[in-house]
């Protein structure tokens, strides 16, 4: 049973992480009074690509051809790693909060990488943007972790889920902090809106589009999956770490069945937020995100402080 548990685990973010990009932007589109696309698009979106041909510059180098697969890998052992719908697993190894912050800033790195690779200017000035974005927003994000590490007293992801924090009252303003400083570093990091618009390619709003825009085919199919994987990933980490209810506690099928319900409607619930704050706000300036990541930082801290 326990097997079988892990093979749903590791195949959970990659199967479901296109389904949160088709409900947000049915949701988007309801909002703005579209009909919008199938919340199954996605999918088939990834189907076309992966069946496609390639080009690839001659002046591309092994970093290029390899990133995606380096990317799309990093996301998929990260998702089998954090707790989904369970709360049992006690993996120590790949579960520490560190480990999967800079295993996702490894995936960054090679993403910047191959966005400088081919030499184009487009390529260039996005990278440049996410190292600056993702520099910023990493203490953020180990700072939001960290507040419900000492609540719960582990750095393990699993152990986190399992704990009561919201039990101890003294601890529910820190925890909602930290929440609301790991909301805003989780838009930055999934190049989300008021950071980046995921819809367009225009010059001066794009910033995750421009490092892939060399890529087609396969390798573009993987790098749009891995980002969907990522998204899935900081849905997953928000809503079993600061708000952990609903997961299984036993390997019962029953027990499995309810976790997975629930997590999906946390899920749902994170989509929703996100298309709203998309429908409803314009991309900021570039140089005005610093400010909004410094904001996350400020609630981390203030976080920390009150837990003591």
């Amino acid at each position: 049973m326990t097997i079988f548990i892990w093979t749903i685990q590791f195949i959970f973010a990659p199967v479901i992480s296109p389904l949160c990009i088709g409900i947000i932007k049915k949701i988007k589109a309801k909002l703005q009074n579209r009909q919008g696309a199938s919340i199954f698009q996605p999918y088939k979106d990834l189907w076309k690509l992966l069946h496609k041909d390639e080009i690839i510059s001659h002046d591309a180098s092994w970093i290029f051809r390899s990133a995606p697969f380096i990317i799309f890998a990093v996301t998929i052992v990260v998702g089998a790693s954090i707790p989904i719908f369970t709360s049992f697993f006690k993996s120590t190894l790949t579960g520490d909060m560190l480990i999967i912050v800079y295993a996702l800033a490894i995936s960054t790195f090679f993403l910047a990488l191959a966005g400088m690779d081919t030499g184009s200017a487009f390529g260039g000035f996005g990278s440049s943007r996410e190292m600056t974005l993702s520099a910023l927003a990493e203490g953020g994000l180990i700072f939001s972790l960290l507040t419900v590490a000492l609540v719960s007293g582990t750095s393990n992801l699993f152990a986190i889920s399992s704990s009561t924090m919201f039990g101890q009252g003294q601890h529910v303003l820190s925890v909602l902090l930290a929440f609301s400083g790991f909301l805003i570093v989780l838009l930055a990091e999934t190049a989300r809106f008021p950071y980046d618009n995921p819809d367009t390619h225009l010059e001066l709003t794009m910033i995750h589009e421009a490092m892939i825009l060399e890529y087609s085919g396969k390798r573009l199919a993987l790098m749009e999956w891995a980002s969907a994987n990522k998204l899935f990933i900081f849905f997953a980490l928000g809503a079993n770490l600061f708000f952990p209810f609903g997961l299984a506690q036993n390997a019962y099928a029953g027990e499995i069945v309810m976790g997975i319900t629930i997590f999906m409607a946390k899920i749902f619930i994170f989509c929703m937020v996100i298309a709203f704050i998309e429908s409803s706000m314009a991309k900021f300036r570039f140089f005005r995100l610093p400010d909004l990541l410094l904001i996350s930082f400020i609630f981390n801290i203030v976080a920390l402080g009150l837990i003591y």
